[in-house]
């Protein structure tokens, strides 16, 4: 495992993961948008908490707040089992965080309240990420950076095109990539100098410990809904402070092919979600798996391999351009274009087709499942279509979305 723990030592992260998620419903109705399955056996949560490993940052805090349980156990069964003598990977919810247990009312909030855990650490930098997005990241390649300008505060930056640019909060900068301005969603968003892109923030922050102190103790005494972008960076922009922005393109993790540069989702609807699954089982995915030298970590879970079922004609078990993760049986049936979860069951003679399966999901014999996301612990009857006669779908109380994914959930 490739690590670079000399230049991340004296750095502390926080990672963001109390997101609602409300646009993916109804999958994140008993979960949080960081707990969401995401490419089989993994959650949304582990590729963040990945980066910050294979980068050699092994003291972190996640900040939980809604649907918190299932996030809390992920993170105890596998990521709190993984490190030791003074390293740590720590879930923090706002009653362990704060004296008056109040939700996080915006995501400088959440530090402010956990601010003495920052307080205590022996860092020099803090590292505050989302936990809700899908990439991968060699961040002691941006503490090194921050350090180098000797910066307050440094900014993870994608180049995107000015008409996606409104969609984002915009960093006008110099050419020394020292940040000038920073605008929420502009209808005219400034360029690169030199480019015909712009910066937008990926909400990603590097913080020399005692200005992110310092600020945050004067932003909570102005606004209670204390926010990074709306209030916290405005205000070290008016300070005077050294913020400079880092370009993610720039970023490289060792084994990365050249198509991987770059690649960041958000998949905050549940077409961006289906589509970025869907890219895993393509020929070349943007976003490889199977790169060894920057492995994305999970709970592997004790579970046996996946198993294909019969032989004969009109009965084989066949598992066709897809993921499938232990533990799963495809029974005498075809799964094709697929993702399927830990300990699935596909029974005879079904088809699955284009679809997402979660974990411990059942197929019934004679089924017929297309462009479907099915979650846990679900057991789709014998015989039954899904994804053909979408007003049948939509009155069994499935969601259906503009691209006709059809979700069936509990």
């Amino acid at each position: 495992m490739y690590t670079t723990g000399n230049i991340t030592k004296n750095t502390l992260a926080m990672v963001l993961a109390g997101g609602r998620g409300e646009r993916l419903s109804p999958i994140t109705v008993n979960r949080s948008k960081p707990s969401v399955p995401f490419g089989g056996k993994y959650k949304i949560i582990d590729f963040v908490l990945s980066n910050l490993f294979n980068s050699g940052v092994r003291k972190a805090y996640v900040l939980t707040q809604y649907q918190a349980y299932s996030l809390k156990k992920h993170i105890k069964e596998s990521w709190g089992k993984w490190t030791g003598l003074g390293e740590f990977y720590d879930t923090l919810s706002p009653e362990t965080s704060s004296m008056g247990e109040q939700w996080y009312r915006g995501t400088a909030d959440a530090i402010y309240q956990a601010m003495h855990f920052i307080e205590q650490a022996d860092v020099d930098c803090v590292a505050i990420f989302g936990g809700d997005h899908i990439y991968k990241m060699d961040i002691s390649q941006m503490v090194m950076y921050h350090r180098m300008n000797k910066a307050d505060l440094t900014i993870a930056a994608l180049e995107v095109a000015p008409e996606e640019a409104s969609r984002f909060g915009v960093l006008c900068v110099d050419d020394e990539f020292r940040v000038k301005t920073f605008v929420e969603k502009p209808k005219h968003p400034e360029p690169v100098p030199g480019r015909a892109t712009c910066f937008a923030s990926m909400g990603n922050y590097i913080f020399s410990k005692s200005v992110l102190i310092d600020m945050l103790h004067q932003g909570r005494k102005r606004f209670e809904d204390l926010d990074f972008g709306k209030h916290l960076i405005p205000m070290m922009l008016d300070e005077g402070k050294k913020v400079f922005a880092y370009s993610f393109f720039d970023n490289t993790i060792p084994g990365m092919e050249p198509h991987e540069r770059g690649y960041w989702k958000d998949v905050g609807t549940l077409d961006t979600y289906y589509e970025a699954n869907m890219d895993l089982i393509s020929v070349s995915p943007q976003l490889n798996l199977y790169n060894y030298q920057w492995p994305i970590l999970t709970n592997q879970g004790n579970l046996p391999p996946a198993k294909t079922v019969f032989d004969s004609n009109g009965r084989r078990g066949q598992n066709l351009d897809s993921l499938v993760c232990g533990g799963c049986v495809t029974s005498g049936s075809v799964v094709r274009r697929s993702i399927l979860g830990p300990s699935c069951r596909v029974n005879s003679y079904a088809t699955v087709e284009d679809s997402i399966l979660f974990e411990n999901v059942e197929i019934g014999r004679h089924a017929k499942i297309r462009k479907a996301i099915i979650d846990d612990n679900i057991c789709i009857p014998e015989g039954m279509e899904i994804g053909y006669d979408l007003e049948e779908d939509r009155n069994r109380g499935c969601l259906v979305t503009e691209s006709g994914i059809v979700v069936v959930t509990k």
